[in-house]
């Protein structure tokens, strides 16, 4: 499966991580509400204008109508705050993980290591246009991927060499700063295979925008075969 935006494309990319389900989940119920205010809003002040009492000079003070329009901004921030706090709640708390990737941002490539594994850490940069294949993206395609496994949780440690960088894949819901002497970290849990792309989302010099991300999703028995070789 591959993620990637398409032209036109109004919502969010289709989701590929419990991370990117649970923030889609949350827009989704802001949205709702959003609208839902907006309507009984625009409802309200249209049967108003036809009613005409759009106007009411004589108002002076109101006390049940300060309470109401107090106690229902105060009920609504409520219904936005309970799914957010438990899909914040949930993503730090997805349980021990099976494996851990380490990722180095460096000017202007990534490095990634699997400290589990008996395997050198490897470098990873972007295909120039004379090395694209048919059917390659552009600015999208590097020389050595992210080989990650489906249906297992994932810890991803995150700093940088040098300045501020921000490993960025959307459709796992991922953005986490790479800081120099700084560890970050993030867990993930993806079910699905596929190709996944990102970039950096920190500016961080000149050739900011030529440090792609690739991460190939694979089943984990699939996964562990290709660790091996």
């Amino acid at each position: 499966m591959l993620t990637l935006v398409i032209w036109g494309q109004m919502g969010m990319n289709n989701w590929n991580s419990l991370n990117m389900f649970l923030i889609d989940s949350v827009h989704d119920w802001i949205m709702f509400v959003v609208a839902a205010v907006l309507s009984v809003v625009l409802v309200w002040m249209f049967s108003l204008y036809l009613s005409g009492f759009m106007v009411n000079r004589f108002l002076v003070g109101h006390e049940m109508l300060e309470i109401i329009w107090s106690v229902i901004p105060i009920c609504l921030l409520g219904f936005l705050m309970g799914p957010s706090l438990s899909g914040l709640y949930t993503t730090e708390n997805l349980g021990d993980s099976s494996m851990t990737l380490k990722v180095m941002g460096s000017q202007w490539f990534w490095s990634y290591e699997y400290p589990d594994f008996d395997i050198e850490g490897y470098s990873s940069y972007m295909l120039s246009e004379d090395d694209l294949r048919p059917g390659d993206y552009r600015n999208l395609e590097v020389d050595n991927s992210v080989i990650l496994p489906s249906g297992l949780p994932i810890r991803v440690v995150i700093s940088s060499e040098d300045v501020a960088h921000s490993w960025t894949i959307p459709v796992l819901g991922v953005k986490m700063d790479a800081i120099p002497g700084r560890l970050n970290e993030i867990r993930l849990f993806s079910g699905k295979s596929g190709l996944m792309y990102g970039q950096c989302s920190e500016i961080c010099g000149s050739l900011h925008s030529f440090m792609p991300i690739k991460v190939e999703m694979i089943p984990s028995k699939e996964f562990l075969n290709t660790i091996a070789k």
